[in-house]
């Protein structure tokens, strides 16, 4: 990694370091169901998008998402700033059986497809594993757009498989960035629950 900043003896950069700062503060503004976890979360995936199309990194569809996160982080603003005429307060609520298929389809065929791709086009590292855990966390993502409070279990799984990827990767703070979301998407559950609508 050229320009490399070390720490815990790995080799890190100040991108990373700008990125994992802002994933923090986003995660944590999204717990606390601040609409500030929107412009931190777009300034964060913009960061990772550059970090992960970076030749030392190669993540491609790890880039992708970062990409695709500003348009469901845009879709996420609007909807948390677009009151309901009830109540002033969108409240988090259970994913319905219909939506969670649609769901579970929709993730299974992205994965797939996305895989093929990356596996037949590209150089991509860990094609496979990168494209569920993509497909999977733009799922996740639209989840929390809707507050539908299984976002944060998606996440939990997420995170932990994104953990030993990233250190496979050599990036030490984006691993201890994704340890830190772990125990805010347990946290974030939690607090969500909280306040749960039930219709």
């Amino acid at each position: 990694m050229s320009n490399a900043i070390y720490i815990l003896g790995q080799p890190t950069s100040w991108l990373e370091i700008a990125a994992m700062l802002s994933g923090v503060a986003g995660v944590w503004l999204t717990m606390r169901e601040k609409i500030w976890c929107f412009p931190v979360g777009i300034l964060n995936v913009t960061l990772y998008a550059i970090l992960f199309f970076s030749p030392d990194v190669k993540l491609y569809a790890d880039a992708i998402l970062q990409c695709l996160y500003i348009l469901l982080l845009i879709y996420g603003w609007y909807k948390w700033s677009d009151r309901n005429k009830k109540q002033k307060v969108i409240l988090p609520s259970y994913i319905n059986k219909q939506t969670g298929i649609r769901l579970a389809i929709v993730l299974v065929l992205s994965s797939l497809a996305f895989s093929y791709f990356l596996v037949n086009f590209t150089n991509a590292s860990y094609p496979r594993l990168d494209s569920v855990l993509t497909c999977a966390s733009l799922c996740a993502q639209w989840m929390i757009a809707r507050k539908i409070i299984e976002n944060w279990i998606v996440w939990i799984i997420v995170n932990l498989v994104y953990i030993p990827l990233y250190v496979s990767k050599q990036l030490p703070l984006t691993a201890i960035l994704y340890s830190i979301f772990l125990i805010l998407a347990v946290r974030g559950y939690l607090e969500w629950k909280k306040h749960i609508y039930r219709a």
